[in-house]
């Protein structure tokens, strides 16, 4: 699909990407009712979805992205947005993201599409909607693309289309630029609530063997993923996890209509993360980027009510699927 043009025109002060970047999560006031549906899984855990309802036929599910939950504010203001066009949302904690840790010593990483597979299915056996779409965020969005070229000979018709915000669809890269310097405030903030979180399984699962002390020291994704993805989900290296969790090589297998929305000053993304070529090459993959908005933030101003840019091009988009 053709490149989409960019109307993303912030304040001034809202042109550097660190500020959007943190002013959402620290700033924004977001406010949502969900009803709580726990749902067991096929190998003995559970995944909680959280229900907004307004009776519609269309429901929309949205993915938080790392250490994130349905109380993150991207999806507070999404859910807000969506129930406003008369469309129901259904938020999906990953694993251990709900409020409560999840039974087994896995919980979530970048490319676990069968979780989302596993959900989509699960609301089309149980519910009787009509039409289904995918909105995610960052490590969440990356799991949308993935799903939509992963799965793409096997997804039901009522899964009409998907939208992905700020995604390092390429790990490697993302991660190697996550451990630079001027992102070691970004890093230190997820690796903190990991840490804590590892150190929970490590006690529940004694046979899991934590190293604490590579724990605490570590300083960027490839030193926690040593510790804890590597060996836990069975890859070979984080360089593997990397390699097969990324989306980007499944771009080019998508075919649902599909949308990626990201932003040329984000301190996540390294330039293998705007896959322009895959877009130009794509009858189904649409490509968005602003030249300012930073990590899911794309914030215009100051005032709440002029910060719904990001949640109207994803109403506009769904819209046209519906």
């Amino acid at each position: 699909m053709p490149i989409l043009e960019s109307d993303f025109i912030p304040s001034l002060p809202f042109r550097n990407g660190h500020l959007n970047t943190v002013y959402r999560p620290l700033f924004m006031k977001e406010k949502h009712a969900y009803d709580r549906v726990r749902i067991d899984t096929w190998d003995y855990d559970f995944i909680d979805l959280d229900f907004s309802k307004v009776g519609s036929n269309t429901l929309v599910i949205l993915i938080h992205g790392l250490e994130g939950s349905s109380e993150s504010k991207y999806i507070l203001s999404a859910a807000t947005e969506i129930n406003k066009i008369g469309f129901d949302t259904v938020s999906f904690n990953l694993r251990g993201c709900s409020g409560e840790d999840n039974r087994l010593l896995q919980t979530y990483h970048s490319g676990k599409t069968e979780d989302v597979d596993f959900v989509v299915k699960y609301l089309l056996d149980n519910y009787n909607y009509e039409k289904i779409m995918i909105v995610g965020y960052s490590l969440g969005g990356n799991l949308t693309l993935k799903y939509l070229g992963e799965y793409a000979d096997h997804i039901s018709e009522k899964v009409a289309c998907g939208i992905a915000v700020s995604v390092p669809v390429d790990l490697a890269s993302s991660g190697r630029l996550m451990a630079k310097l001027k992102n070691k405030i970004y890093m230190e903030e997820f690796l903190k609530t990991l840490r804590l979180k590892v150190l929970e399984k490590a006690h529940k699962f004694p046979d899991y063997q934590l190293d604490k002390d590579k724990l605490f020291k570590a300083k960027a994704f490839k030193d926690f993923d040593e510790l804890y993805t590597v060996p836990v989900f069975g890859f070979d290296s984080p360089e593997d996890y990397w390699e097969k969790a990324s989306s980007k090589p499944y771009l080019s297998k998508i075919k649902k209509p599909c949308l990626l929305i990201t932003s040329l000053d984000d301190p996540f993304l390294s330039d293998e993360c705007y896959p322009y070529k895959e877009a130009e090459n794509s009858q189904y993959f649409h490509l968005l980027v602003t030249k300012y908005g930073g990590h899911v933030g794309f914030i215009s101003g100051f005032r709440q009510q002029d910060n719904r840019w990001l949640e109207h091009k994803i109403i506009h988009f769904l819209k046209d699927y519906t």
